[in-house]
C-alpha cells in the first residue's frame, strides 16, 4: 500500500504522527493509498522550518522571486496532463476537468509574476517643506492554508502563488481525501528553484487544522471549504490573532426568463449543475424559471442531464465522474430521498446508478428535481452533488428576492436577452459573483474571488488584488533630510505642515 507522506523543509517525511488515512479511487471503490495524519507536532516542525526560511526569502528581491514565479508556471504547464490524471484518480472527476482546473490554477500563478508591478508603493514628493511620504508593503511572516477536496490543484494555487511571491513562506493542509497532487504540486516548486522550507504540505484531520489554527507563529490562513467549518476556522483562528480568510458554502442560484434562449441555457445548466459531479462551490444547483418558462425549461434540462455520459474519470468519453468518496454519495441519495418526500417531483433520477466494470464506484447520476419549494431540504441545504433543484417565480423581481432571501451568496447567474432585466438583476442580487449568460462566474486571476453573506467570513476575498492586500501589510514612512550647517534645536510645538 502506497504510503503518502508531508512535504517539510524540501523533502519527504512521514513525521511523527502515527495515524493513517485511506485514500480511495471513487471509481473503482478501492483503497489506493494511505496518507500520514499529521498531528501538532508535525505542524510545528513545518511552521518552524517555514519560519527559519522566511527570513532568506523575505529579502528575496523581486526579480528573484519573479523568476521562480516564471520557472514554477513552465513546469506546472509541462506536466498538467500528469496533475491532472492525479486528480481524477483520487477525485474522480473526468480528466478533461481536471486538467481545466489546473489551468485554472495557472493563471493565478500567471497574475503573482506580475509582483514587481503588484508590489509598487505610493509616492509623494514635498509633502511639505523638505517631507517626502511614501509606502510599500511587506509580507506578514508565515502563513497557511487549509483546502477542500474538490479542487485539490486549483483552490491551493489560489493562496501560495501569491503568499510565496509576496515574500511570506506557506504551509498547507490539503484535503487528506486526495493528498498526492499537493506533493507533486511541491516537488515543482523546488525544481523551480524556491528555497527549501517556503513551501511546505502537512496533511492532516481536524487535528492538524487545530494545530495550524492555534500556533503563534502562524500569521494568517486562508480556508476555502463548507460554511460551518468556515466559521469555525473564522472564530479560532481570529480569536488567536490571525488574519482569517474564510470562504463558506453556497447555494447558487441560475434565474432563467422566459425571454431566454432556452437550448444555450439548458446547456449552460447542465453543464454548471453536473460538471465535476456537482462537487464544486460555484455548481449551479437551484434554478429558478419566471413566469411561463418552467415547463419548457425542466423539459430540455432533463433530457440533456439524462444524456450526460457517466463513468470513470480516466475515460474519455465520460463527461462526468464519481462523487468524491461512498459517504458524499449516500448523502446526496439521502437529500433526493427528502425531495420526493416533502413533495417535489424527481424529473430525472439519478439514484442507483451503476456503471458497467465500475459496479463498486462511487456514482450519483445526474438528478433534476422539479417543483421544489424554498422550505424543502433538497433546496435548503448545500448537496455539494449532481443535483438541479427547479424552483418557480412569476416574475425576476421575486426570483431575485428568492436568491436575496438564501443565507448564502457566493455565485449566481440570468439568463436572458433583456439588457433592463440583467441590470436590475446585478444592482439588486445580495451576492458576490454574478454571471449574465455565464452560469459559472469565476472571475480571472486579476480579480479577487469571493461570495457575501455566510459564503465568506473575513474581510478579503482570494486572489487577485485582495489576495495581495491579505498576504501583505502596509508602511507608511515620512522623511526628511535637512541640510544642517550647525546644530538644531528640537521643536516643542505642535508639528503643523507649512
Amino acid at each position: 500500500m502506497r504510503t503518502i507522506e508531508h512535504w517539510i523543509g524540501g523533502k519527504l517525511t512521514a513525521g511523527a504522527a502515527t495515524r493513517r488515512g485511506a485514500v480511495w479511487n471513487p471509481a473503482t471503490g478501492q483503497q489506493q493509498a494511505e496518507v500520514v495524519l499529521g498531528g501538532a507536532g508535525d505542524v510545528d516542525e513545518a511552521v518552524r522550518t517555514a519560519r527559519v526560511a522566511f527570513g532568506e526569502w523575505s529579502q528575496s528581491s523581486l526579480s528573484k522571486r519573479a523568476k521562480v514565479l516564471f520557472s514554477f508556471r513552465e513546469l506546472v504547464n509541462r506536466r498538467m496532463d500528469e496533475l491532472a490524471e492525479i486528480i481524477s484518480d483520487e477525485h474522480g472527476k473526468v480528466v478533461s476537468d481536471a486538467r481545466g482546473e489546473v489551468q485554472r490554477g495557472l493563471e493565478v500563478v500567471e497574475f503573482a509574476c506580475g509582483i514587481p508591478h503588484l508590489l509598487k508603493g505610493d509616492y509623494s514628493d514635498q509633502v511639505s517643506t523638505g517631507v517626502d511620504t511614501y509606502s510599500f508593503r511587506e509580507p506578514l511572516g508565515v502563513v497557511a492554508g487549509i483546502t477542500p477536496f474538490n479542487f485539490p490543484a486549483m483552490v491551493p494555487m489560489w493562496m501560495h502563488p501569491i503568499a510565496i511571491a509576496c515574500g511570506n513562506t506557506f504551509v498547507l493542509k490539503p484535503s487528506e481525501r486526495d493528498p498526492s497532487a499537493s506533493l507533486l504540486v511541491a516537488q515543482l516548486w523546488a525544481e523551480a528553484g524556491l528555497p527549501d522550507g517556503v513551501f511546505n504540505v502537512v496533511h492532516g484531520d481536524k487535528e492538524a487544522v487545530d494545530a495550524l489554527l492555534d500556533h503563534s507563529d502562524v500569521a494568517a490562513v486562508s480556508f476555502v471549504g463548507s460554511t460551518p467549518i468556515a466559521r469555525y476556522i473564522h472564530e479560532r483562528g481570529t480569536a488567536s490573532g490571525k488574519r482569517v480568510q474564510a470562504l463558506g458554502g453556497a447555494k447558487n442560484h441560475a434565474i432563467v426568463l422566459p425571454d431566454a434562449d432556452l437550448d444555450y441555457a439548458s446547456d449552460h445548466l447542465v453543464a454548471a449543475a453536473f460538471g465535476s459531479a456537482g462537487e464544486r462551490c460555484m455548481a449551479i444547483s437551484a434554478t429558478v424559471a419566471v413566469g411561463d418558462a418552467g415547463e419548457a425549461l425542466v423539459e430540455a434540462v432533463s433530457a440533456k442531464a439524462a444524456a450526460v455520459k457517466v463513468g470513470p474519470g480516466r475515460d474519455a468519453s465520460s463527461e462526468m465522474g464519481p462523487v468524491v468518496t461512498s459517504a458524499a454519495r449516500d448523502r446526496i441519495v439521502g437529500f433526493i430521498d427528502s425531495g420526493e418526500r416533502q413533495g417535489a417531483r424527481i424529473a430525472v433520477d439519478g439514484r442507483g446508478l451503476v456503471v458497467p466494470g465500475y459496479e463498486d464506484g462511487f456514482f450519483v447520476g445526474p438528478t433534476v428535481v422539479d417543483a421544489v419549494t424554498p422550505e424543502m431540504d433538497v433546496y435548503r441545504e448545500e448537496i455539494f452533488g449532481p443535483v438541479l433543484s427547479v424552483l418557480r417565480a412569476d416574475t425576476v423581481d421575486a426570483a431575485i428576492a428568492l436568491v436575496n432571501a438564501n443565507p448564502y451568496g457566493n455565485g449566481t447567474a440570468i439568463f436572458t436577452s433583456s439588457g433592463e432585466a440583467a441590470r436590475r438583476f446585478q444592482r439588486g442580487v445580495q451576492v458576490g459573483m454574478i454571471g449574465i449568460n455565464v452560469p459559472i462566474p469565476v472571475p480571472m486571476a486579476y480579480y479577487s474571488f469571493g461570495g457575501w453573506k455566510d459564503s465568506l467570513f473575513g474581510d478579503k476575498h482570494v486572489h487577485g488584488p485582495e489576495g495581495i492586500s491579505f498576504y501583505t501589510r502596509a508602511k507608511v514612512v515620512t522623511s526628511r533630510w535637512p541640510h544642517v550647517s550647525h546644530p538644531a534645536g528640537a521643536s516643542y510645538h505642535f508639528p503643523t505642515m507649512h
